[in-house]
């Protein structure tokens, strides 16, 4: 029974001082306040009372640099926030120096990238710190990177979330892109209704040519059915001219009342026929 009551304080004591590290995190072990060793994920066991284990975690972290006022090199009060990621280094000597070289390092992150923002974005019209955001997020991760590098901490990336300007501001630059915007609109329109007029204009520039072209072949076919008739005349009625010429003086003739003596014993189809120059009728003799 005496030895129940020694076994019991060391079980309580041996349970009492069971400590876990995870592997997303690294313990340093202090015994009477001053540091003892390091503490990899695993079991650990501690005295208690006399050590005390402070655990340290690893892993990617995120804090928010909270909103502030900063004004811009043109006059304007913008409204700046950016969030940093971080992680403290897990070897021994880095841990450490998360510890036991800086004082609440998350803090101290946050007030550091605050003034370094201000000091950027102090030097940059509003509308330039928009428009190189990617520029701001490099120079504050290179200064960020720089001044924690004592600390066992590694900046991994900054993100700007905002820059956002005066309300009033504001509403006036969107006024300003509501009316570009419209101005391009328009320019689209009125482009889309010169084009559809010059189609317009080509296809009537077209048909014009085509009805030209087709008054054209036309002309040329009347052209050229006249050559054809000069040619069968020149072809086919060649000494027939002066033929032609006698019937025509003897229609005139006529018209004009003209006397004809006839011989006796001659007919008058034969008289004019000579006189036309066409071949006389002969004459079938009389049944006796």
């Amino acid at each position: 029974m005496n030895y129940l009551y020694l076994i019991i304080p060391v079980v309580v004591i041996f349970f009492a001082g069971i400590r876990i590290v995870r592997p997303t995190e690294r313990g340093l072990i202090e015994r009477l306040g001053k540091y003892h060793n390091f503490a990899n994920p695993g079991f650990h066991w501690i005295i208690p009372i006399i050590d005390r284990l402070f655990l340290i975690n690893i892993t990617e972290q995120m804090i928010d640099a909270e909103p502030q006022e900063i004004i811009t090199n043109d006059n304007l009060n913008a409204s700046v926030d950016a969030q940093v990621y971080f992680r403290v280094k897990s070897d021994e000597e880095s841990v450490k120096g998360s510890t036991y070289d800086v004082d609440r390092y998350k803090w101290q992150i946050v007030n550091l990238a605050r003034t370094t923002l201000r000091n950027i974005i102090g030097t940059l019209t509003l509308k330039s710190a928009n428009s190189e955001r990617g520029r701001i997020n490099t120079e504050l991760l290179e200064t960020l990177h720089k001044e924690t590098k004592g600390w066992g901490i590694e900046i991994i990336r900054t993100e700007l979330k905002q820059i956002d300007p005066p309300a009033d501001v504001q509403e006036t630059m969107n006024k300003v892109v509501k009316a570009e915007n419209e101005k391009i609109a328009a320019i689209d329109s009125a482009t889309a209704a010169e084009t559809v007029a010059d189609g317009v204009k080509r296809a009537k520039i077209k048909e014009a040519e085509g009805f030209k072209r087709a008054k054209i072949l036309h002309a040329e076919g009347e052209a050229e059915a006249i050559k054809l008739v000069n040619e069968a005349a020149d072809k086919y009625f060649i000494g027939n001219a002066q033929l032609l010429r006698k019937l025509e003086a003897l229609e005139t003739s006529l018209g004009n009342n003209a006397k004809i003596v006839v011989p006796t014993g001659t007919d008058l189809v034969n008289i004019i026929g000579e006189m036309a120059g066409i071949i006389p009728i002969e004459r079938k003799p009389k049944d006796k």
